[in-house]
């Protein structure tokens, strides 16, 4: 118990990269305050969990954490927040353990609700708006290791996608101002951070709210370029974009430009025309075609990433295939593949065409295949090049990992001198783990074992 003389403070965070900002953004509000933050495993006066909606075990995965915050302090104060507490707030306050839960509006002025809070004895405290009253912005940028921050520059989604409970959980779609973003990247930059990586849950309507209003004052194309100019990030990186809001001309800039680097992540969710309207999507596969092919035409060693659906109702087999085949033709780097699974309060949930669960699990195996065989083939294209590598902290087995700027992830002996640098290297072999030794350094290391 030694921290606990301290104020004391310990965080987790479950599901995306906005959430892994938001907590960060949070944190910091917290250190400001005099806390210390402290490992979650660790006594702390305080633990905050930063929930998901997306993933099927919400609810177990929460509870999980909670136990394992009353384990490490069983007097700790256990703060539940994100999207799972905007969605289910009833429910969370009321597992053992948890006191005070915090919604969309409230999880930013957290500190309010701490300075008066008790240990609950029953029900945890709910303080919850209701969405549509999310209508602000908060930014939020995550530093989770010295090589790569996470930015948030946009929030909430007007789409009405008919398995997504996201709009439900984070309210309408608004906008960091572009000044707010350029002072955070700058100061992200001024910590000797190498990449950053865009993140929202619609990053391509950027503008959208951006002053508290609906109109487009900005749109993601300006937000780029003037990313672009911003000293001393050497990586921008965009997390994921809806292919009907990625427009020529930013891809042309990407393809220009010296920090922005060509690496795309594209949801699709179904090559099936037929389920793409059922699911509200905003495109059809004729325009992820073209986007693939732009892409293509000015960085042909770009990386393309994709997300798909598996399982979705009314995908029998044969609407399975058209995607599978959309998929296997289409020059793309690797798969992210999700089995459908049903949320409450979404229009899918009540639509017939059920596909069994045993079923849904094959194909996405099947998809899984495919992203492996995708990506082998792509890393194969890149053998022979020199490219920029940026090592990472981690040290696996002797063994550290590192990214080139088209996402080709390689290795090399440990050195830790190399940690956050950017090394020119050329990618010699594809290796049992998958991933890309790089030349000379690993004949290097091989010749004094």
């Amino acid at each position: 118990m030694e921290h606990l003389h301290l104020k004391t403070a310990a965080f987790h965070t479950l599901g995306c990269k906005l959430n892994f900002a938001e907590t960060s953004t949070i944190a910091r509000q917290l250190t400001g305050a005099g806390y210390q933050k402290v490992n979650f495993d660790e006594p702390a006066n305080v633990y905050i969990i930063n929930t998901c909606s997306v993933t099927e075990n919400a609810d177990r995965e929460c509870k999980f954490h909670v136990k394992r915050a009353m384990k490490a302090n069983p007097d700790g104060l256990v703060v539940i927040l994100g999207c799972y507490a905007q969605l289910k707030p009833e429910e969370i306050s009321a597992i053992e353990g948890v006191d005070l839960v915090l919604g969309a509006r409230e999880k930013f002025n957290i500190l309010s609700y701490l300075d008066d809070l008790q240990k609950s004895e029953n029900h945890g405290i709910i303080h919850s708006c209701e969405i549509d009253e999310a209508d602000f912005f908060i930014g939020s940028y995550s530093i989770g290791d010295r090589t790569r921050a996470f930015l948030k520059v946009q929030d909430g989604c007007d789409y009405k996608c008919t398995y997504c409970t996201i709009p439900l959980a984070r309210g309408i779609s608004r906008s960091d101002t572009i000044e707010n973003v350029v002072k955070n990247a700058t100061e992200i930059a001024q910590k000797g951070i190498r990449e950053i990586v865009l993140t929202g849950v619609n990053i391509g309507d950027y503008g959208k709210g951006e002053f508290g209003n609906k109109k487009h004052e900005h749109t993601f194309l300006d937000l780029i370029s003037e990313l672009d100019q911003v000293e001393g990030i050497e990586r921008i990186r965009i997390s994921s974009i809806e292919p009907n809001l990625l427009k020529d001309e930013s891809i042309e800039l990407v393809a220009k430009s010296k920090r922005f680097v060509p690496h795309f992540h594209i949801p699709l969710q179904s090559g099936s025309d037929d389920l793409l309207k059922k699911m509200k999507r905003r495109y059809l596969t004729g325009i992820y075609t073209n986007r693939v092919a732009k892409i293509r035409q000015v960085m042909p060693d770009s990386c393309i990433g994709v997300d798909v659906i598996v399982g979705f109702p009314g995908e029998t087999e044969e609407k399975f295939l058209e995607t599978y085949n959309f998929l296997n033709e289409l020059p793309i780097s690797y798969l992210h593949v999700f089995t459908y699974s049903e949320r409450e309060n979404t229009e899918a949930a009540e639509m017939e065409g059920v596909i069994p669960i045993p079923e849904r699990k094959r194909r996405n195996k099947m998809l899984r295949i495919l992203s492996e065989k995708k990506k082998m083939a792509f890393y194969e294209t890149q053998l022979g090049k020199t490219l920029p590598v940026l090592w990472e902290h981690e040290n696996k087995n002797g063994i550290m990992f590192g990214f080139t700027e088209n996402y080709v992830r390689v290795q090399k002996p440990f050195d830790e001198n190399s940690i956050n640098q950017i090394e020119i290297l050329k990618l010699k072999t594809i290796l049992a783990d998958g991933t890309v030794s790089v030349f000379p350094a690993f004949e290097e290391f091989l010749a004094k074992i």
